[in-house]
């Protein structure tokens, strides 16, 4: 019989014990942008603990990777092959800030599609 896989509560009380402890981690592991600290926590504390952990695995793999997310938007630029073009790496940049998650798929995505090529 398989093993089921466990809730995203189960998972966070198994690696961070608390909601708590799981938002102060993220936002270490995030870049908070224009809001104060304080506020960012507060909403983060009312997000859904799958999004939270799907948040931290993200920035952590943002981090480990790419270093920031300044570095994680040439790399997708590289990619598709607009490493010239200043406007388009300021876009992402931008996005990267808003949506890393995003922009992480969007590099998976055009990776996949060099490497099939």
């Amino acid at each position: 019989m398989a093993t089921q896989k466990k809730s995203p509560v189960a998972q966070m009380r198994e690696q961070h014990k608390d909601k708590e402890t799981l938002v102060d981690r993220l936002l270490g592991a995030i870049e908070s942008g224009e809001g104060s600290k304080d506020d960012l926590k507060t909403k983060l504390l009312a997000a859904s603990n799958k999004k939270l952990l799907r948040l931290l695995a993200v920035a952590n793999e943002i981090k480990d990777k790419y270093g920031s997310s300044q570095k994680l938007a040439e790399t997708l630029a590289k990619t598709v092959g607009k490493a010239k073009d200043q406007a388009y790496i300021q876009k992402i940049t931008k996005l990267a800030q808003s949506s890393p998650a995003r922009v992480l798929d969007m590099v998976k995505a055009a990776a996949a599609r060099t490497k099939a090529a």
